[in-house]
């Protein structure tokens, strides 16, 4: 079936609809510009997070049009299957194999649990002391170019180890698979991070945003973020909790503890809206995991 060209007569930035961009509309024309017809890039898409009716809005305004009998729209594409700890019979406690961790919190909507005794505090004193030497000022994902940035909105200090780099980054990785019924592969490696006092991290969600034009590169090293796992290695004086302002929720860093919540979709309507509070005295050291839908490279 052969379908109409890309026109050059593109709006200009001040009259595109909310969430597009001229960069995402010029991602648009070069992928027409390819000869894909309009429902091929329509599900391409959809596919790397796009809702239905930007994706549909985009097209139209790059002069492609949909055939009546393409694909309902709906606002985002829930994933298929989330990690999630087996919950079922409301236990107490989680055996991971080599520990039992309890269960403190479980919320349905946002979906967060608060998990204690995950690291003993051996394990939290030698992932600080392998992770001191190599911090540096904490990136942030850059969704317009795929790469990483600093951004004013987290203060901390950060570092990554490599799945498996050692015996303790093995060890709960190991643990987090068996907690959350997840594979290991589909993990990225663990996060470190440091906060001095008056370091934080506004709120924020962890998910890609569909709309921005470097999403696309991002997902392709394993998908959208389905969960996150952030585990405190110390516990500071004043401040310092994971905040869920949606859910009017605040968790306390307490060593060995952590907090896992889960998002089927990239869109606020999950409410995992979350941030790291001020520290206020002494410091902080965390872990962060973050789960992809598919392996991570």
């Amino acid at each position: 079936m052969s379908h109409q060209a890309p026109t050059d007569n593109f709006p200009l930035p001040q009259d595109l609809p909310p969430g597009l961009t001229p960069e995402l509309m010029q991602w648009v024309r070069d992928q027409a510009a390819s000869g894909l017809a309009p429902t091929v890039l329509l599900h391409a898409m959809r596919d790397v997070g796009w809702g239905e009716e930007p994706a549909r809005q985009a097209l139209s305004l790059a002069g492609m049009t949909l055939p009546s009998t393409a694909t309902p729209a709906v606002s985002r594409q829930p994933a298929q299957h989330l990690p999630e700890p087996d919950l079922e019979h409301q236990p107490c406690s989680i055996d991971v194999g080599d520990r039992q961790v309890q269960v403190l919190v479980s919320m349905d909507h946002p979906r967060v649990v608060v998990f204690a005794n995950l690291l003993s505090h051996e394990e939290c004193e030698a992932l600080i002391a392998d992770a001191h030497p190599r911090m540096a000022r904490s990136l942030t994902v850059a969704t317009q170019s795929g790469g990483e940035e600093v951004n004013d909105d987290r203060t901390s200090q950060g570092m990554f180890f490599q799945r498996g780099e050692t015996e303790v980054v093995r060890r709960l990785e190991e643990r987090i698979a068996r907690l959350l019924r997840w594979p290991l592969e589909n993990g990225e490696g663990l996060q470190v991070l440091h906060y001095g006092p008056g370091a934080e991290y506004k709120p924020h969600h962890d998910y890609f945003a569909p709309h921005e034009p470097g999403t696309p590169t991002i997902l392709r090293r394993g998908g959208q973020r389905v969960a996150t796992l952030v585990i405190y290695l110390n516990e500071p004086a004043l401040g310092g909790a994971t905040t869920f302002p949606e859910a009017q929720l605040q968790v306390v860093p307490r060593r060995g503890n952590a907090v896992f919540f889960s998002y089927d979709r990239p869109d606020p309507s999950t409410r995992t809206l979350h941030g790291g509070a001020p520290v206020r005295e002494g410091e902080k050291w965390i872990a962060t995991k973050w789960l992809r839908e598919r392996e991570f490279r």
